[in-house]
This record gives C-alpha cells, sequence and structure tokens, in this order.
C-alpha cells in the first residue's frame, strides 16, 4: 500500500471531494446533471472497451411473446396490459456480467436478464438480473466495482484479493454477496433461473395516480443450480453450455416460459417503509407487498443469425412507455444515462434502426445524420422543431404527474440510516443447512488466497448479518477462536 497520499482529480486535474455519494435532491430524491463527477465516470467507463460490452460480454438470445394472464390496469395505462391474452413480441438477451465474450457461461456471477417489449407505444426495455439486487445503490461507485471484479491492471488475471478488498470496504454489498456465493451464484442454465427487474420503477394509471413497482420473472422450469465443482467441470467440457442449452431447447420445441409478477407499493408508504425502497441493495418482503400475477413469457424462437440479433442488441432502462416510468432510485437514474451512451459509443448514434431494436410501431424525431445511418435520414423532412410544415409535435396528454421532492442538492452519505447486515442475515437463515455449508464452503475458497487483513474485515461483516454465519467463515479461513 503506497505512503504517500494522492487526491483523487477528475480528468481535468479538479479534485473529487466525495467519490461515494452521487449528487442528488435530497437523501432519496434524484441525481442532479450538474453533477460532472458522476458523468466523467460513467462517460469513461462506458468507453473502456471497443467493440464488445463493457460489461455482460458474454450472452444468449431468443425471440418471444409474453401473454397477459392478469389484470392491473388499476395501476397502469400502459397497452401492453390493456386486455387479458394480449401478446407483445420481445426479444431477451441472457448474459453474464464479469467475463468477455469468450469466458465460460458456469462462471459465478449474476447473470443478466434483458428484455426487449415490442409494443404498440415503442420498445420498452426491462433491464434486469437474475437477482432482485445488486452490489451498490449509488452509480458512482460502480465502474471502481467492476474494476474490481475483472482483472488485475498488472498481471492480466482475476484478483480475489481486489473482489474481496472492495467488498469488505462496501459493506452495502453483502447481501447480493450472500446471493452470489450461494448455489444461485452459478445457475445451470438461463432457462433454470428467474429475472428481476432489481430496481424500483412506478406505474401510471388513466388517471394520473402513480405507484411504485418492481418485475419479477420466475421460472417455470424450476430453479437449478451447478456447485462449484460441476461449474468448473463444466467450465472446461463445455464453457458455452447455458448458450447452447437455451437455442437447443427452442430448437426441440421445448419453449421456456416464465411467470411474470408484479410488487405494488403506493405512493404514500415510500417514506414510511421500514427500508429506503429505492435503495437497489434491499427487497420489499412479499408478506408487505405479495406477488400479483401479470403474464406468461415464453421463448418460442431462435436467432437466425448471432451477431446481428444477440451482439447488435441494445438495451436501456431508459426505454420506457407511457404508464410505466422510474422512480428516485439512484442507480437506476445512472443506469438511464449510461445504458444509453454505452451502445452508442458500442454501436453508433443510430443503433436503434437496427431491425432487432427498431421500434414496431411509427418512429418520428429530428435526430439526423451520424455515422451508419442508413434509413433515408427522414429524406427532405424538416430537422428542427418548432417548423410549419407538418413535423411531429409534443403531446402533452403523455405527461406524467408530478413527483413531489424536498431536501437540499448534497452528496449525501449513502450509508447513513441504511443497515447493511438484516436482509443479508436474514437470507442465510432462511437457507437450508445444505445451502448454508455451500455458501460457506464457496466463500471460502475465493478467499483463500486474500490477505489476512481484508479476510477479517469481510468476516465482520458477516458477523454482523448473522454469528453463525461469520463463525463458520472464520473457521473455515483457520481464523477461528
Amino acid at each position: 500500500m503506497a505512503d504517500q497520499k494522492k487526491t483523487l482529480t477528475t480528468s481535468a486535474g479538479a479534485p473529487v471531494d466525495d467519490n461515494q455519494n452521487s449528487l442528488s435532491a435530497g437523501p432519496r430524491g434524484p441525481l442532479l446533471m450538474e453533477d460532472h463527477v458522476l458523468i466523467e465516470k460513467m462517460a469513461v467507463f462506458n468507453r473502456e472497451r471497443i467493440p464488445e460490452r463493457v460489461v455482460h460480454a458474454k450472452g444468449a438470445g431468443a425471440h418471444g411473446t409474453l401473454t397477459v394472464t392478469g389484470d392491473i390496469t388499476e395501476y397502469t395505462k400502459a397497452n401492453i396490459f390493456s386486455v387479458l391474452g394480449k401478446q407483445t413480441e420481445c426479444f431477451v438477451r441472457f448474459s453474464t456480467v464479469g467475463g468477455e465474450s469468450g469466458s465460460a457461461d458456469s462462471a459465478r456471477d449474476p447473470r443478466g436478464f434483458a428484455v426487449k417489449f415490442y409494443t404498440e407505444e415503442g420498445n420498452w426495455d426491462l433491464v434486469g438480473n437474475n437477482t432482485p439486487i445488486f452490489f451498490l445503490r449509488d452509480p458512482l461507485k460502480f465502474d471502481n466495482f467492476i474494476h474490481s471484479q475483472k482483472r488485475c491492471p498488472q498481471r492480466h488475471v482475476k484478483s480475489p484479493t481486489m473482489m474481496w478488498d472492495y467488498w469488505s470496504l462496501s459493506p452495502e454489498s453483502l447481501h447480493q454477496v450472500t446471493i452470489l456465493f450461494s448455489d444461485r451464484g452459478t445457475p445451470r442454465s438461463y432457462r433454470h433461473m428467474n429475472g428481476y427487474g432489481s430496481h424500483t420503477f412506478s406505474l401510471i394509471n388513466a388517471e394520473g395516480t402513480r405507484v411504485w413497482v418492481k418485475f419479477h420473472l420466475k421460472t417455470e422450469q424450476g430453479i437449478a443450480c451447478l456447485s462449484d465443482a460441476e461449474a468448473t467441470e463444466l467450465a472446461g467440457r463445455d464453457p458455452d453450455f447455458a448458450t447452447r442449452d437455451l437455442f437447443e431447447a427452442i430448437d426441440s420445441g421445448d419453449f421456456p416460459r416464465w411467470r411474470v409478477h408484479v410488487q405494488i407499493m403506493p405512493e404514500k408508504d415510500a417514506a414510511g417503509y421500514y427500508v429506503n425502497p429505492f435503495d437497489l441493495t434491499k427487497v420489499w418482503r412479499h408478506s408487505d407487498y405479495p406477488l400479483i400475477e401479470v403474464g406468461i413469457l415464453e421463448l418460442n424462437r431462435n436467432p437466425q443469425n448471432y451477431f446481428a440479433e444477440v451482439e447488435q442488441a441494445a438495451f436501456s432502462p431508459a426505454n420506457v412507455v407511457p404508464g410505466i416510468g422510474f422512480s428516485p432510485d439512484k442507480v437506476l437514474q445512472g443506469r438511464i444515462l449510461s445504458y444509453a451512451d454505452a451502445q452508442r459509443y458500442r454501436l453508433g448514434v443510430n443503433h436503434t434502426a437496427l431491425p432487432i431494436n427498431r421500434p414496431q410501431c411509427p418512429v418520428y424525431t429530428y435526430h439526423r445524420d451520424g455515422a451508419m445511418r442508413f434509413d433515408g435520414n427522414a429524406g427532405r423532412e424538416p430537422n428542427y422543431e418548432p417548423n410549419s410544415f407538418g413535423g411531429p409535435q409534443e403531446d402533452p396528454s403523455y405527461r406524467q404527474p408530478p413527483l413531489p421532492l424536498e431536501g437540499d442538492a448534497d452528496r449525501y452519505e449513502q450509508r447513513t440510516g441504511s443497515d447493511d447486515y438484516v436482509q443479508a442475515g436474514d437470507l442465510y437463515r432462511l437457507m437450508t443447512a445444505d445451502q448454508q455449508q455451500q455458501l460457506v464452503d464457496n466463500i471460502v475458497s475465493s478467499m483463500a488466497t486474500v490477505p489476512a487483513e481484508i479476510q477479517r474485515r469481510q468476516i465482520d461483516h458477516f458477523t454482523k448479518a448473522d454469528a453463525d454465519y461469520g463463525r463458520r467463515v472464520a473457521e473455515g479461513l483457520g481464523l477461528g477462536g
């Protein structure tokens, strides 16, 4: 560890006063565009790799349909949910997160679960994971987190020390770490795992009433996972197993299905809930907000060309439709900017006109020119607004209801008032004895080469979540007693 203190700066050399907390309107409020530190970090991070994705580089995808089975029109005016039995075409891309495009499908890693719904009102992208939470609650920390999971800058290999050093200094990651090192950290295939929108979103009905919502996609194939030994063996024998499994299942007519559910929270409940409902490291208890079934997602058609349909598929949480909106979830707010920006860099400014990304409804914008413009560039139509020549105009009827905000603009300490141990401990105690043992064994194996100082720091987090959890990891690492 270096002796000389170095002050963190922006790329222009300006000192950074806070690298842990984004600038927001109040502790729970949305982020501010003036947070140039956040914007620079995300923009630079999005441009670190070319041409594969910075994260979620290894993936597989398929086409399918969403069929509405439950009535939620009291909560949303979104056309996709307007009628029971209504079907909407979609495209789903599954992925691992940290590995490169040639990495093993069986890696211990979260799995991306991104769905593009081609609705009559535009594309809606539900860009989630196979876990209901994540490692952090502030997007300012995202690039540093991913760096800790990628390759060491000197040796160019994955480093357990980097990973556990970061996690041990970021206790908000404990809930997700507990999931990652459980049996669910290595799904058997993309078909045998759940999907989650993870973030809190909003639904808005025809009367303009807003509720908060979380999306859950429950696999009908059943949850199936790999042990650490099975995942390691499969990585050597068939590193593309999940990619192959998805294609072959669909090709044989064994179409995978997920039941789509929502949790609904009245807007007024948010202020008094026992955790911040916009905190991505937390779940809402199902006993408080039960799952409501809304549809069946079925994948029933394979891509004809991987590059054209899977590699060029571009997802962004910014893509919502009338009746579905955002929330003050800070990581969601960061992703709204970051994902679209990453796709503009990776695929070009006109990537939404590619066949796999193009909406199946009319599109009228004043965007013009740019690389790879292949759709006529709107011909002789005006390229400015307002205009006197019949160009597209705004429609105030789609305006969302105002969102009340309070609080001074500041960089609020994101750990203040947040217990990062309760839900992780609850999860540990929900596990069977066998699942607990797998969790402990997986952690001990991963931490075996990590310096003792970092081991002890992380064990302290495990212990605060559950004394037995911490004790068993400590004993496994020879630090008990």
